[in-house]
């Protein structure tokens, strides 16, 4: 027979495991993907000078996404940076950034949003 601290222990990693897969479940189902190919024209602008490191057209280009929405996996702060994307006609920065984790240069974690963080599609080298 099983004692009861025994069961109550196994009841807590239960309950802790079906949230952890339903928190990372949830976070993959809110990220799509996308090919760099795919990406609009100014997009695919924005990653190349992200890759060789600017120079970058706005002065917030680089600042560290707070990822506040929490669509994002949950990262320490400043693992997230931002970097505009230019909106045709937009007398603004617009909607659109591509978001880096990491080591903005280099690490290939790439994040692109067209509707001001809402959602977000993994971009796919």
């Amino acid at each position: 027979m099983m004692n009861a601290k025994f069961l109550k222990n196994w009841l807590f990693f239960l309950v802790a495991l079906c949230l952890s897969v339903s928190v990372l479940a949830r976070e993959a189902a809110q990220l799509g993907s996308i090919a760099v190919q795919d990406l609009p024209r100014e997009a695919q602008h924005t990653l190349a000078l992200i890759k060789q490191g600017g120079p970058f057209p706005y002065a917030k280009d680089g600042a560290v996404f707070g990822n506040y929405e929490g669509v994002l996996p949950k990262r320490k702060r400043g693992y997230y940076h931002e970097f505009t994307v230019k909106t045709p006609g937009a007398r603004n920065r617009g909607a659109r950034r591509i978001i880096t984790g990491g080591e903005p240069a280099t690490s290939g974690e790439y994040y692109y949003t067209d509707d001001h963080y809402a959602t977000f599609k993994r971009i796919r080298e």
